[in-house]
């Protein structure tokens, strides 16, 4: 009698998971909380007498209720990703097929965040280009001392190349066996991206305009800020590629998932370099 569970096809049917509705609710309830941060409502108040007036006492505010989805988001996505991990590397329902598809999807999902940027970019040139009266027709606005792209940003865009080229060559060494290499190289990028990250913040903590200043500011802010928060997901990626290549995950033949990290680490690399050179450059003439 034959295996009723063998495998007869070369598809994945994945399934039933909790983690998709788990992980939707908990970021509903993260960005509910910014959303009642951002127009600084609280979320539980009682009122008392003061002077005479009534007070309103915040019980629990909006931060509190942003950290809590924060938190259920993380564990829902380690959960959910744990769960893609054991069917790939353990279970061994990756086949080349499903790969495919997960490449196919992991191209879609990056050309759906270069959409994102081209917002923030497009909102930039608009301002820039075709700067207002509100702004006397002036670019940068009158008042704004803009960083020098020669100083820290240039730093950070080297630094953002040589990771580039220690995530290739940890591919490389991988796909040739060279387990060692390819450990070594891993963690040269993770590394090289807290260094830029930290550089950044460095960066934004000696700005002297801040993200309210003007339309110059919060489109400077927007652009730069979600490109780094995009350097602080690729790090995690990474680092926890990193994880798993020391328990031994990851073939010459299978390792899709260390193969999305790259990609995706590229992807913020190649934005950055126009980012640099439209924004921090463009703006000096």
């Amino acid at each position: 009698m034959s295996d009723s569970h063998a495998l007869n096809h070369n598809y994945h049917l994945v399934d039933p998971s909790p983690w998709p509705i788990f992980c939707a609710f908990s970021a509903f309830v993260m960005f509910f909380g910014a959303m009642m941060y951002m127009h600084e409502i609280p979320l539980i108040w009682t009122t008392e007498m003061v002077d005479g007036r009534e007070v309103d006492n915040v019980i629990i505010g909006h931060v509190a209720l942003f950290a809590i989805g924060g938190l259920l988001t993380i564990f829902g996505a380690y959960s959910w990703w744990g769960d893609v991990i054991k069917e790939g590397e353990h279970d061994g329902h990756h086949t080349a097929i499903v790969q495919l598809g997960l490449r196919y999807g992991m191209f879609l999902f990056i050309i759906s965040e270069v959409m994102f940027f081209v917002a923030w970019f497009w909102a930039f040139f608009n301002a820039s280009l075709f700067p207002t009266e509100a702004i006397n027709f002036i670019w940068p606005p009158e008042g704004i001392e803009t960083l020098d792209p020669w100083h820290l940003p240039i730093v950070n865009t080297l630094i953002l190349l040589l990771s580039g080229c220690t995530v290739t060559w940890a591919h490389h060494s991988l796909v040739e066996g060279d387990r060692a290499m390819f450990k070594q190289m891993l963690v040269y990028t993770v590394l090289l991206g807290a260094f830029f990250t930290c550089i950044q913040a460095y960066e934004y903590s000696h700005a002297t305009f801040g993200f309210a200043d003007g339309i110059y500011s919060s489109t400077f802010y927007m652009a730069t800020g979600f490109h780094g928060f995009h350097v602080l997901i690729g790090t995690i990626f990474l680092l926890v590629n990193l994880f798993r290549a020391m328990a031994g995950h990851f073939k010459p033949e299978h390792h899709f998932g260390f193969e999305a990290a790259a990609w995706y680490w590229h992807f913020v690399d190649v934005v950055w370099v126009v980012l640099f050179f439209c924004i921090y450059v463009g703006i000096t003439g």
